[in-house]
């Protein structure tokens, strides 16, 4: 094997690495529209530890992100639209990485 078939290789490696942990992260944006709303129309029991526990790892690992977008989007009335700009952004930034690394 050349060094440059085991460089490319670790590029690929790179590059499908970075375009998972993208795919995961919209998921994880996904996870948490979807556990708002199901909370919102009052899906919560009261003093669940799973539900809070499930809520809060959502809130720590996504709310920092959306809240980029929120500064800039204001909701219109019961709809927001930051999430959507927020995986769409997402998207471009994670593909545009792992082609740049790819192809370097």
């Amino acid at each position: 094997m050349t060094a440059t078939f085991v460089l490319a290789t670790i590029q690929e490696e790179i590059g499908g690495f970075i375009r998972t942990l993208t795919y995961v992260y919209v998921l994880l944006i996904i996870a948490y529209i979807l556990t708002q709303l199901f909370f919102g129309f009052g899906g919560r029991m009261p003093y669940n530890r799973t539900g809070s526990a499930i809520l809060g790892f959502l809130n720590d690992t996504v709310g920092p992100y959306l809240n980029l977008f929120r500064r800039f989007i204001p909701p219109l009335g019961p709809l927001d639209l930051s999430p959507i700009v927020a995986i769409f952004v997402l998207q471009i930034a994670g593909n545009l990485l792992a082609g740049i690394v790819e192809h370097a």
